[in-house]
């Protein structure tokens, strides 16, 4: 058992939390999305959190963890859904957010502290520069920089630029390593593969360059089909059209949207499914006429109604900010995450709504994926029984659609990020004890895990890019 009272010692003049309740809380992400993590980890906590205000703070954090053999685990707003930043072997929940500062604003590309909150970092882009983040996931609003890069994929945006693995959507990396003497990192170029999504396993990121692209007062926009599939055709339609500039475009099948999107319900017409979209001010009037050729019913633009307040925004209406609005109503929602490949991704969409309607509610997400066109679905899932949520996993995986887990913990289980030897080598030199979020890498904890495990991941592994 570490000697705890010896590290607050070694820590002294840092800020440190050991309050139970407080603690408690600052353990905890929104694993509560899946009720099979709901039951693994909710008796998970850490025994300090420990809040760094700079890099130099840190640096101590690190040796002091390391000198006494205490866990540390990284944590920015917490908004994860799959218990990354949830302290497993307990020890230092590190908690990012005082290091906030933006260090650099230049045409094109921030440099920022990893503990910025994204909807902060924006608003300060847009008014100082008349920039903003190429993208962002739905919860800017609390999700910090460096947690994104660490555990996100993608989000709003991702219509247009794809997503975080994609080579230029993230510009450089600063990390601090695990070690009796820590050191301080750059990675850049293929670099920054060993260390986004990888759930500070391998090194706590301290500062992001992120490429940046031109701010515009994107308009909300809602088009109703009576039919699913009718909704699903015409953003496959609208995301081909590359003359208009979009950053969110969602489609989500009744009932979801008037049973879940309370705020927009006098917009909404019981029955239709949606199309959610964002679209920068000079796309509507092309915007307008592809609604118009394509039948789609417009029942609601942020630039007509007298007041926003009160009103969420698009992107709070996709991505994971849709199963967060149903399970606010309704507790035996969960959700999967599920990967529709092109160029048949539509057929897929809609062959996988006919096999597993019933216990499920179509929600799609349209990005750009190594440079095509295709979705992503976040559908609703009625959760009954883990037996049944594992063969709707396979229903999808026969019909040629990549299930990425979000009933699982660990990085190699989840489906996104594939590590490899050369992913195990970098852990072995950053956290040669391994007390960096231990529990999360199965390839670390287990000597006898096979690399070659025939699975499609999101990030893939590292060794393929050596050549």
């Amino acid at each position: 058992m570490p000697d705890y009272d010896a590290l607050k010692r070694d820590l002294e003049g840092i800020a440190i939390e050991d309050n139970p309740a407080l603690v408690r809380q600052k353990s905890r992400d929104f694993y509560w999305y899946s009720p099979v993590l709901k039951e693994e980890l909710d008796k998970v906590v850490g025994d300090l959190v420990v809040t760094p205000k700079n890099e130099a703070d840190l640096i101590r954090v690190l040796k002091a963890a390391y000198a006494h053999g205490v866990p540390v685990t990284a944590r920015g707003g917490g908004t994860g859904n799959y218990g990354q930043c949830m302290p497993l072997s307990g020890g230092i929940v590190l908690n990012m957010l005082a290091m906030n500062a933006i260090r650099e604003i230049a045409p094109g590309r921030v440099v920022a502290e990893a503990g910025i909150i994204i909807a902060d970092l924006d608003r300060q882009l847009r008014a100082q520069s008349g920039q903003e983040l190429r993208f962002h996931p739905s919860t800017a609003g609390t999700a910090s920089l460096g947690g994104f890069v660490a555990g996100g994929s993608g989000g709003v945006g991702s219509i247009h630029w794809g997503g975080l693995r994609e080579l230029g959507n993230i510009l450089r990396l600063r990390i601090v390593t695990m070690e009796a003497e820590p050191r301080v990192i750059d990675l850049d170029g293929w670099d920054l593969q060993k260390v986004s999504h990888a759930y500070g396993t391998n090194g706590i990121i301290t500062e992001v360059e992120m490429p940046l692209a031109p701010a515009y007062d994107w308009v909300d926009v809602i088009v109703g089909y009576d039919d699913y599939m009718d909704a699903v055709r015409f953003a496959d339609n609208l995301a081909q059209r590359d003359g208009i500039l979009l950053k969110e475009l969602a489609v989500v099948a009744a009932p979801a949207p008037f049973s879940y999107f309370t705020r927009h319900k006098p917009f909404l017409k019981e029955g239709q499914s949606v199309v959610v979209v964002m679209v920068a001010p000079h796309s509507m009037g092309p915007f307008e006429a592809l609604v118009a050729q394509r039948k789609g019913d417009l029942r609601f633009r942020s630039d007509r109604v007298e007041s926003m307040k009160g009103i969420p925004h698009a992107y709070e209406l996709g991505w994971n900010h849709t199963t967060l609005r149903a399970l606010k109503l309704d507790t035996d929602i969960t959700y999967l995450q599920v990967q529709y490949p092109g160029p048949d991704h539509v057929e897929k969409v809609e062959r996988l709504q006919r096999l597993t309607g019933a216990d499920t509610i179509g929600h799609l997400e349209f990005i750009r994926f190594n440079g095509a066109v295709q979705c992503s679905g976040l559908p609703l899932v009625r959760y009954t029984t883990k037996e049944r949520l594992e063969e709707l996993i396979r229903i999808h995986e026969d019909n040629g659609c990549p299930i990425f887990n979000p009933h699982r913990y660990t990085l190699e289980e989840g489906g996104m990020k594939q590590t490899d030897a050369v992913q195990l080598a970098f852990k072995r030199e950053t956290d040669p004890k391994g007390l960096l979020n231990p529990g999360k890498m199965i390839a670390w904890e287990n000597p006898d895990f096979d690399f070659t495990a025939g699975k499609n991941y999101l990030f893939p592994g590292l060794a393929a890019l050596e050549g």
